[in-house]
């Protein structure tokens, strides 16, 4: 996996093809180990101890959490996990290799999260530190695939990562790779750098909903790429930011039909918030699909992977150059022990922290997975109901519309919104956008001391809770707009669950009261001018 541990002389990169990691490296402090080999978000900031989504190394269950949309905090059970297995590693290097014991639980958690996603040994799994750094890694396998350098069509464009704006061109997102290597954010990765077109999802005008015509927009594009002799990288959303999905599977239908072989289509799952039945479905029709263990099941950020079919991966079995610039976002345990050919042409380069997240994460997955199905679907359904019944009981929010798509019964559980964004009002008038993301970061503090009211007041107001970071909107009329959101995560269903029908209705109950509980701090941050507490920024990056 790519990138490691703070940068140490002896894991820079080693003359000869390779690094050597050392034994020691894996006695690292836990909490330093599961935000090392990510990008600069994941690092904590000095005074807060918490990392840009406001996320601290260690369990905080005080902390509530409905931000699954960005990032949650670790949990107990997962921390746990990636303790144990730091231990468990550590006692294999003793008689191994650390790159050879890594390589081998890499491939183990890849046979693992193919079982909690019920898919077919056939689907390959390629591990990543972000969903973003998944982005490369499928631009530069499609280019492999489709023999010639392709144009991205980012769908969605407006309703996911900001790194989604450099990777499609096969840029550089960010000043340093998750691998400690200093980059130059937007300028070119070697070998991989091209055109791309972004389509928006939001309708034009002064409103947020999703645009009707998304079907044609996305039929014209790859008619009028493909005109100029250019394939075609289809990146397609499900689901944003905001839960909204596209294109439908009717045009998707008309691409294979009308252009075969000339089309690549990846899915932007990185929310993970789809039936296993679609997530199948899409790679048993030749996708890639992008997806992460850190937004609805709740694991650390970051934590990437891509998810590709086997009749698309024994095309690298040909592969003979590489771009060389991928080599800065991929390590040769990243990639399946299968792919030997593209392995060999890569470092070996175990990226610590990368692990753990998401051995993190699959104990998340797993223990969601674990619950019955029956239960899941009935629970976020009831949660559905209860959040949109108390955002439009609340004066000061104005929800956001989220059915976009017709539900089939591959959505499973997901058939229910589990993203719920809202705009703040004042006097029925937008707040302003630094307001709102001032109220985003007073709501993950204890603000009681700031608020002038009863003692219950103050009680609301201690409460620390995280809810998805602010979604800044531009409009027509030149005045930006932010959007927040509440989000129902894996993690709420493990908890709740229980056999005893009771408890768990006590359970769904207690989180309903939660929920409000949120919404009346909210309420107190806007009567009490929250544009008072101090702001650090806070939008979705």
């Amino acid at each position: 996996m790519s990138g490691g541990p703070s940068p140490r002389p002896e894991m820079q990169r080693a003359t000869g093809g390779g690094s050597r990691y050392r034994l020691r490296d894996l006695f690292t402090p836990l909490d330093t180990l599961l935000v090392s080999g990510g990008d600069p978000r994941l690092a904590l900031d000095p005074t807060g101890r918490a990392n840009a989504y406001g996320c601290p190394a260690s369990p905080e269950p005080e902390v509530w959490n409905f931000a699954s949309s960005t990032a949650s905090t670790i949990s107990q059970a997962a921390y746990d996990r990636a303790a144990l297995a730091r231990e468990e590693l550590m006692h294999k290097c003793l008689f191994d290799e650390v790159e050879i014991a890594f390589d081998a639980r890499c491939e183990d958690m890849r046979h693992e999260l193919r079982g909690h996603l019920q898919l077919s040994p056939r689907v390959d799994v390629v591990f990543s530190p972000s969903g973003t750094d998944s982005q490369l890694h499928a631009l530069f396998l499609a280019r492999t695939m489709l023999g010639a350098r392709p144009v991205t069509i980012a769908v969605g464009a407006d309703q996911t990562g900001s790194g989604t704006a450099h990777t499609a061109r096969g840029h550089h997102f960010s000043t340093l790779t998750a691998s400690g290597f200093a980059v130059r954010k937007d300028g070119a990765v070697a070998g991989l750098a091209g055109a791309s077109i972004s389509l928006p999802l939001r309708a034009p005008g002064a409103g947020i909903a999703m645009r009707t015509d998304a079907d044609e927009a996305v039929l014209h594009a790859v008619e009028a790429t493909i005109a100029q002799g250019a394939p075609v990288l289809l990146q397609i959303m499900d689901s944003s930011k905001l839960g909204w999905r596209a294109p439908s599977a009717a045009c998707l239908d008309e691409i294979a039909r009308r252009w075969p072989r000339k089309v690549q289509i990846v899915v932007d799952a990185c929310q993970a918030r789809l039936g296993r039945r679609r997530l199948r479905s899409y790679l048993d029709r030749g996708y890639m699909v992008l997806i992460t263990g850190s937004k609805f099941f709740g694991g650390p950020a970051f934590s990437g992977a891509l998810l590709v079919p086997k009749r698309l991966s024994r095309s690298l079995d040909r592969v003979e150059g590489i771009a060389s610039g991928i080599r800065d976002y991929a390590g040769r345990c990243d990639w399946p022990m299968a792919w030997t050919a593209l392995r060999s042409r890569f470092e070996r380069r175990p990226n610590f922290g990368q692990w753990l997240r998401w051995e993190a994460a699959l104990a998340e997955i797993g223990s969601y997975y674990g619950v019955p199905g029956a239960f899941r679907a009935g629970m976020l359904a009831e949660l559905a109901a209860g959040i949109d019944s108390m955002i439009a009981l609340s004066p000061s929010l104005h929800a956001v519309s989220a059915a976009t798509h017709v539900a089939g019964v591959d959505d499973e559980e997901f058939v229910q919104p589990t993203i719920f964004p809202f705009t703040l009002l004042r006097d029925g008038k937008p707040v302003c956008v630094a307001e709102t993301a001032s109220v985003h970061r007073a709501l993950a503090r204890d603000v009681s001391d700031e608020i002038n009211g009863s003692t219950e007041d103050r009680q609301v107001a201690a409460q620390r809770c995280l809810i998805g970071q602010p979604v800044r909107l531009e409009r027509q009329d030149g005045t930006p707009q932010a959007v927040l959101r509440l989000c129902v995560g894996a993690r709420l269903v493990t908890e709740a669950w229980s056999p005893d029908r009771a408890e768990a209705q006590r359970n769904v109950q207690h989180l309903l009261d939660q929920i409000a509980h949120v919404l009346v701090k909210i309420e107190l941050l806007l009567a009490g001018g929250a544009a008072a507490v101090p702001v650090k920024s806070a939008f979705e990056v």
